[in-house]
């Protein structure tokens, strides 16, 4: 069994303006050929998820960025559709999907968003 972790990655400018993200499951673990779904919800920021993969001891692997009004992904190198990709249940709620799980994929995953509202401090 391959196990996959979700971790939570929040981009903001100042104190004041902390972003919550909750993503669920914490701990994923999938057989090899399945379909592993992790979900984020973005609370109060409601424009866009971006998801990372990071092999332990390794750097974050830009996933896929998906704006909740385009039909679907946008993908980092080495990432593609249909082995890869995400959905929206909400404006503030986004699900990666990762297709027919094999070794490689046994990582942590990061949801991360930004409040564009935000001003620099």
């Amino acid at each position: 069994m391959l196990q996959i972790s979700g971790y939570l990655l929040d981009s903001y400018v100042s104190v004041s303006a902390v972003t919550v993200l909750t993503q669920k499951p914490p701990v994923l673990s999938a057989r090899k050929g399945e379909t592993a779904t992790m979900d984020c919800n973005l609370g109060t920021v409601t424009d866009a998820a971006r998801w990372y993969k990071q092999i332990p001891g390794g750097v974050p692997q830009y996933v896929l960025y998906f704006y909740y009004s385009n039909s679907g992904p946008t993908y980092g190198s080495g990432f593609s559709a249909p082995k890869f990709t995400s959905t929206h249940q909400s404006t503030s709620d986004y699900r990666l999907i990762i297709s027919n799980v094999e070794e490689g994929d046994s990582a942590v995953y990061y949801c991360q968003t930004w409040d564009g509202s935000v001003e620099l401090c």
